[in-house]
């Protein structure tokens, strides 16, 4: 599925960075500020950052697909995952930085409702925009197991690691552990959507 070191090296190395935010967060009872809060959104960042050349390498697979309708739902998938990262992007860097510059809990919350307080910051960062991000990923993942080059379980270990984070921010490790069973074996696929679809359509059900 993808072809360069770094491409394949995302695919494992965002799931588990995922799950070492989680971890640390675990550790961090107050939630901030501290070294916890600051190394655990270093994983996140990390994270999220790992799934760009990720979303551009489903992006490239499925776009050997069913005519114009299947690249254009290629092409959405990929635009819909990526202003989700940049979403979510923004959102660990405002944490990052309130958290550095308070200290104490209460004075984090008070930066974050000045920070919420201007219009369109809440939606765009922290409900509505973070949310592409998994549509995005969904979308690519579904299309992908639509055209069999992927097993179709993998859009619904997916959708679980999702729903556990919805469910409490706690399950992190697990859904962190369930995007590596989803993604990690991706990385190894050799080939490239755009010069080589048959040794990508040559395999499927991985």
């Amino acid at each position: 599925m993808s072809k360069t070191p770094w491409q394949r090296t995302a695919f494992t190395a965002g799931p588990l960075c995922m799950t070492a935010y989680g971890l640390v967060r675990l550790t961090d009872g107050e939630h901030g500020p501290g070294l916890a809060w600051s190394l655990g959104h270093l994983f996140f960042l990390a994270a999220v950052s790992c799934f760009v050349p990720i979303v551009l390498a489903m992006r490239r697979t499925a776009l050997p697909g069913r005519g114009p309708a299947g690249r254009g739902l290629a092409a959405t998938g990929a635009v819909t995952g990526l202003l989700g990262i940049t979403a979510v992007v923004a959102q660990a860097v405002i944490d990052l930085v309130v958290g550095f510059l308070s200290e104490d809990r209460e004075t984090m919350n008070d930066f974050f409702r000045q920070v919420k307080s201007h219009a369109g910051v809440e939606p765009a960062v922290y409900t509505v925009g973070p949310l592409l991000f998994y549509v995005g990923l969904l979308l690519l993942m579904t299309q992908l197991a639509a055209l069999r080059r992927i097993a179709a379980w993998r859009p619904a270990v997916v959708v679980a690691g999702v729903v556990l984070t919805g469910v409490s921010l706690d399950l992190l490790p697990v859904a962190g552990l369930l995007l590596l069973l989803a993604f990690a074996p991706l990385g190894r696929r050799a080939g490239d959507g755009d010069r080589r679809p048959r040794t990508v359509t040559a395999v499927p059900g991985s």
